[in-house]
């Protein structure tokens, strides 16, 4: 039985998954939408909000199944490194998001007073938030001791996120001019010095 499944390996597990829907239902979606109220927004999602869901969704009932059944099973001393990886990408992407603060948004917007953030992460990456799901989702398909999850959730990751992405940069390059060009040619889009 893989360690994720049972014992302390089970409420490890379970907690930082916790952490993860948390961080997400806090981080990414009620503390933004507060700070959005009154603000004029344009929205210019183009459906990558839902395909981003569906893909999340999908993928990791995908991994649990590949885990548990033992699709490229990997030893039980990587499900340690797939929990540390899962904290760190939820850490990254909280904290991008914190830096983003109002102009975060799920979907993907510009507000009428919308600028280029080049703080924190944002000076080596564009979108460290999705930075820190790749983290997450790497974690995961470490953490549940399959090599077949793994690449489930890196397939999933690179379709919508990289969709999402696109999406939203022609967004960014449409509302911001010149100042996004600007800050696109000076960094990378995912990991830095990289990608």
């Amino acid at each position: 039985m893989p360690v994720f499944a049972s014992g302390f390996g089970l409420v490890l597990f379970d907690f930082t998954i916790f952490l993860w829907v948390a961080g997400e239902i806090f981080g990414a979606g009620l503390v933004p939408r507060l700070r959005q109220r009154g603000a004029t927004r344009v929205k210019r999602d183009r459906g990558s909000r839902a395909l981003i869901t569906i893909s999340i969704l999908i993928s990791v009932l995908i991994a649990f199944y590949f885990g548990y059944g033992g699709f490229g099973p990997l030893p039980d001393s990587i499900f340690y490194v797939g929990i540390f990886l899962m904290f760190l990408g939820v850490l990254v992407r909280q904290y991008a998001i914190a830096i983003l603060g109002r102009f975060f948004s799920l979907s993907v917007q510009i507000s009428e007073d919308h600028k280029v953030v080049e703080k924190g992460p944002y000076r080596l990456v564009r979108h460290p938030s999705y930075t820190g799901v790749l983290i997450t989702f790497a974690g995961l398909g470490l953490a549940v001791q399959s090599l077949g999850a793994l690449l489930v959730l890196l397939l999933f990751f690179v379709i919508s996120f990289g969709y999402r992405m696109h999406v939203e940069e022609r967004a960014l390059l449409s509302g911001l001019g010149q100042d996004y060009a600007s800050y696109m040619k000076r960094t990378k889009r995912l990991i830095p010095f990289l990608i």
